[in-house]
């Protein structure tokens, strides 16, 4: 039997060499061997003392690499003073360093942006003006550009040259003489282009791009859709000014799935740890509070079919497995319908079509189930709750036609109620979620109840 490969622990390593005595040359020379990520795993362990000896030692572009591995860099960055924190900055990505300045208050927001130098300064408060839904917002200005007059040769050049500075460079970017946007070029197609090869020849000049202002909703999926590791971002005059990288891709989508995680659970935000008892209550409460008054209406419901709880007391007994049941059905459909109408394109027969699935969906599943409460509660309600087996068959059939009833109805309202919000222009993850499951346990006791008191007590006359 082969024994499994023992993985190092580079933290543990990377801990015990930042922390020894070694001279400044032979610590940069062994933690030059790891990657920025387990540096900064290990960073985060160190103690303020130990991480102030080694700032100096590690210097401010290198201390940059750290940070952009680092979840909270701005509770790092205090440790420096301001000229300090100013290079450190300068040297990070426009985008992540915009991101560590939102944590900082606006004094000191605005001390730091005028300690960097005039390149960075411009950069980063050209995106802190783009609202934080648009793709300005989002774009880095880390990119290698060229233009379009140059030989091969000169390209090549030009991209070493901006290499020292910028390390997205698996895509060239090309302007024309107005250095508007002309196309790109795959940088291996550079690296084995043939001297005489014109530029033109190797330049995809029907590139994807995207415009600053665009909503970052908006153009997510055709961004996902090209699969490049970057994609160019437009000013309306057709400007390169920056652009969006997998990376960035990558953290909107999963700050999207948090906060739809958030939203689906009734919550208007993510939770975090550090959030006072305060701040999450006022995340919570304003659903919470619309609940309630469904709520009570549910409860009236139940209210008005007082009489089949009295004449069959046994009833009761299977609310919460009709309840639980219609529930789920709607949770499924919402996610399902959710994810589906992210398709902006979506056609009505196409959302038809989804709906009579669903609704089939859940009259199988339903079906299935139906059948197996029909024979299984029988026997419970005859054996366990001594009903004579006709009455305890009666019972359970009408329970297993509830859930069938139910199931159905709830695939269906699971799946018009996001699409009604969103042709109002309401994002359904938000206001979708706990009204589903409001809605449905509605249609569940209507359903079950109903049924009962229409074919238990009034045709059938059966009592408990």
């Amino acid at each position: 039997m082969d024994k499994m490969v023992q993985k190092p622990n580079y933290v543990e390593e990377l801990l015990e060499i930042l922390r020894s005595s070694l001279a400044a040359d032979e610590l940069q020379d062994q933690i030059s061997d790891y990657h920025e990520s387990d540096i900064a795993d290990a960073f985060e362990q160190l103690t303020e003392e130990e991480r102030k000896r080694l700032y100096p030692l590690l210097g401010p572009e290198w201390i940059a690499e750290i940070f952009t591995y680092i979840e909270d860099p701005d509770e790092y960055l205090k440790e420096l003073d301001l000229g300090q924190a100013a290079q450190v900055l300068s040297y990070m990505d426009s985008d992540d360093a915009v991101d560590v300045l939102d944590e900082l208050d606006d004094t000191t927001q605005e001390k730091l942006v005028g300690m960097m130098d005039e390149e960075s300064s411009h950069d980063i408060k050209m995106l802190q003006s783009y609202e934080d839904d648009e793709v300005g917002s989002l774009m880095t200005t880390n990119f290698v550009v060229i233009h379009d007059t140059l030989t091969i040769r000169q390209a090549m050049r030009e991209l070493i040259r901006q290499a020292g500075e910028n390390d997205n460079i698996s895509t060239v970017y090309v302007i024309d003489k107005d250095n508007r946007f002309y196309g790109a070029i795959d940088l291996k197609d550079l690296i084995i282009a043939r001297e005489g090869t014109l530029l033109d020849d190797i330049v995809s000049t029907s590139y994807p791009y995207v415009t600053d202002h665009e909503k970052i909703d908006d153009c997510i999926e055709q961004i996902k859709d090209y699969a490049e590791d970057s994609i160019p971002v437009l000013t309306g005059e057709k400007e390169l000014i920056g652009v969006i990288t997998s990376q960035d891709l990558v953290e909107v989508v999963d700050d999207a799935m948090g906060e739809d995680y958030a939203k689906l659970a009734g919550l208007t935000a993510e939770e975090d740890l550090e959030e006072t008892t305060k701040e999450s209550m006022k995340k919570r409460l304003p659903w919470l509070m619309i609940l309630l008054i469904l709520g009570l209406g549910v409860s009236s419901v139940v209210g008005i079919f007082e009489t089949v709880v009295a004449v069959i007391p046994v009833v009761m007994c299977f609310q919460s497995l009709i309840l639980d049941m219609a529930g789920n059905v709607g949770t499924q459909s919402l996610a399902v319908t959710i994810r589906v109408l992210m398709d902006e394109e979506l056609t009505a027969k196409q959302k038809l079509m989804l709906v009579v699935k669903e609704m089939k969906i859940g009259f199988v599943n339903g079906l299935f189930l139906g059948v197996m409460a029909w024979l299984f509660l029988g026997i419970y309600i005859c054996v366990i709750k001594g009903y004579p087996i006709h009455h305890a068959l009666l019972v359970s059939g009408c329970v297993g036609i509830a859930l069938v009833t139910a199931m159905v109805i709830s695939s269906m309202v699971g799946t018009l109620i996001p699409m009604f919000f969103k042709k109002i222009n309401v994002d359904p993850a938000v206001a979708s979620g706990p009204l589903i499951t409001t809605v449905n346990d509605l249609v569940a006791i209507v359903v079950y109840y109903g049924l009962a008191m229409l074919f238990l007590v009034d045709l059938l006359h059966v009592t408990g």
